[in-house]
């Protein structure tokens, strides 16, 4: 059974819908979906990392990761695999201590360099083959607590994720 230590997240079509919106004055405005985040806060206090690897700069992404205690935060990244063996390099992780979530090709080297990946079900064609599982939810749309849903059933972590709504 895999314990896996650390999730890594794309934002754009993970974390959201992948789309952006501009406002009157210029402002970037992203919707995050609330159940994530739920369980991304579940996946902190059982103990687990996340780290969010994104291709664009966002302070919105800056303020949705504090709001949610994510330990890394990397954006305007042009290579994710630099950062997966960055991470690797600083907190002595192993390929098996990592899982991932992305929807598009700039994921694909973040993919590769991880033990367990999933991809929402509107990702690109080109990873449905690439990753362990593609989810049945969409990005933005629950895709992210489906993946942690399931790495905690795998890691027999369930009864300890269910304690916290009954």
């Amino acid at each position: 059974m895999s314990k896996i230590k650390w999730l890594l997240l794309d934002v754009d079509g993970t974390l959201t819908d992948g789309k952006v919106y501009y406002g009157n004055n210029g402002e970037e405005l992203k919707a995050f979906n609330i159940k994530d985040g739920l369980a991304l806060r579940i996946w902190k206090i059982l103990g687990k990392n996340l780290a969010i690897i994104t291709g664009r700069d966002s302070q919105i992404v800056l303020r949705r990761a504090e709001e949610l205690g994510v330990d890394e935060v990397f954006m305007g990244v042009k290579n994710k695999a630099e950062i997966v063996e960055l991470l690797q390099k600083k907190y002595q992780l192993q390929r098996e201590d990592l899982a991932c979530v992305g929807d598009d090709l700039n994921d694909l080297p973040m993919i590769a360099k991880c033990a367990l990946s999933f991809a929402p079900c509107d990702c690109s064609i080109y990873l449905r083959d690439k990753v362990k599982q593609v989810l049945k939810n969409q990005g933005g749309n629950g895709a992210v607590r489906e993946a942690i849903e399931l790495l905690l059933r795998q890691e027999g972590l369930e009864e300890k994720y269910l304690e916290f709504f009954v």
